[in-house]
């Protein structure tokens, strides 16, 4: 259904390319090919040549986890935000409900794995129910500790306007796949708290409490099985922290999963040089293939950790925590440097709303 490892179409995870990104590379791409093609009639200038390769490694030369010309646009919004935008006012239908699964489940690896399965094919099914993608759905963790440690998870489905012509049909029919994973509560969700100072790597809020939060870049396939008591709990030597984690899917439509693996593959095969590299991808793709004809779809996956503290101080404290489980895990963190004051939204229940390529 959906993975982490190469040929799946994870783009926040893998960095990937934002939607205008994708856009720009085409269009020059398509200049590219323009010019080798006028060379057989008449040599272009060599500028024209400058051009496009100089655009090309804007868009695509990654230095870490975001190309150039996304770094630079992070550092321009540094200096522009001075106001907290909202990230999630798309317009559209969204219905949030709380889920607690039955007793067990995550400690028993069994049915661990089939309650894995049963939202696998709930995904699958979202994805059925519109002909192009937009449906997403929001899955938050939030873990509060103390002298006990509560825990609060919730899952959000968020519909654009326009997408299906009725979107409380399909609402209803998505609630029924979820119902049967634990049991499922409609709630509202409270507001968005305002943030009342910021800064490149923290912001704070009204209420007291500030909070960090980080981009999940990579994600391992082997987690010693203490990932979720490690990362959410975040039980420190004489401390506790809170913490959020938050896990944004976009499952494809059967059509354009077919056509995205397609594509994927030839632009494996025809670009790549290294042939372990190759290999890798083809045994991927194969996965994929098997994936796709078993009636699954492909999934774009986003993730994201809070990290929450009563000062500036311990929420880097936390923050320095959560890096730490992070490289114990092999877990990939960007801290969204200059998008603090926004970033937060994203572990909450209204990043269900969330433009695709909002948060850089």
């Amino acid at each position: 259904m959906y993975s982490l490892t190469p040929g799946y179409r994870v783009p926040a995870i893998q960095r990937g390319l934002s939607p205008t990104e994708v856009v720009l590379t085409k269009i020059n791409a398509g200049a590219g090919a323009a010019i080798m093609a006028s060379a057989m009639l008449q040599q272009p200038p060599a500028w024209a040549f400058g051009a496009v390769a100089g655009i090309a490694g804007l868009i695509n030369i990654a230095p870490g986890p975001r190309s150039i010309a996304r770094w630079a646009t992070v550092g321009a919004r540094l200096w522009r935000e001075r106001t907290t935008p909202n990230v999630a006012a798309s317009t559209g239908t969204t219905r949030t409900w709380t889920l607690y699964p039955h007793h067990g489940t995550m400690q028993e690896p069994y049915v661990r794995a089939a309650f894995h399965e049963a939202f696998a094919k709930a995904l699958t099914f979202t994805a059925g129910q519109a002909r192009s993608a937009g449906i997403q759905v929001h899955v938050t963790h939030h873990a509060t500790a103390g002298d006990y440690t509560t825990h609060t998870q919730t899952i959000s489905v968020h519909i654009p306007k326009g997408l299906v012509g009725y979107p409380e049909r399909v609402i209803g029919t998505i609630e029924g796949e979820f119902a049967a994973l634990g049991v499922l509560t409609p709630v509202t969700p409270e507001p968005v708290p305002d943030v009342c100072d910021r800064a490149a790597t923290w912001a704070a809020f009204e209420d007291g409490s500030h909070a960090a939060t980080a981009r999940i870049t990579a994600w391992p396939s082997e987690t010693d099985g203490d990932l979720m008591p490690r990362l959410l709990l975040g039980r420190s030597d004489d401390r506790t922290t809170d913490r959020s984690l938050a896990v944004l899917y976009r499952p494809l439509p059967a059509a354009q999963s077919r056509r995205s693996a397609k594509w994927q593959s030839a632009a494996a095969g025809a670009f790549t040089t290294d042939q372990v590299k190759k290999d890798a991808d083809e045994m991927a793709s194969g996965t994929t293939h098997g994936a796709l004809v078993q009636g699954d779809c492909l999934v774009d996956v986003d993730a994201y950790l809070t990290v929450w503290g009563d000062s500036r101080e311990a929420v880097m404290d936390a923050r320095w925590d959560a890096a730490l489980i992070a490289d114990r895990h092999r877990i990939q963190l960007d801290w969204l440097t200059g998008q603090q004051q926004r970033a937060h939204v994203m572990t909450t229940p209204h990043g269900a709303a969330t433009r695709k390529g909002a948060i850089l």
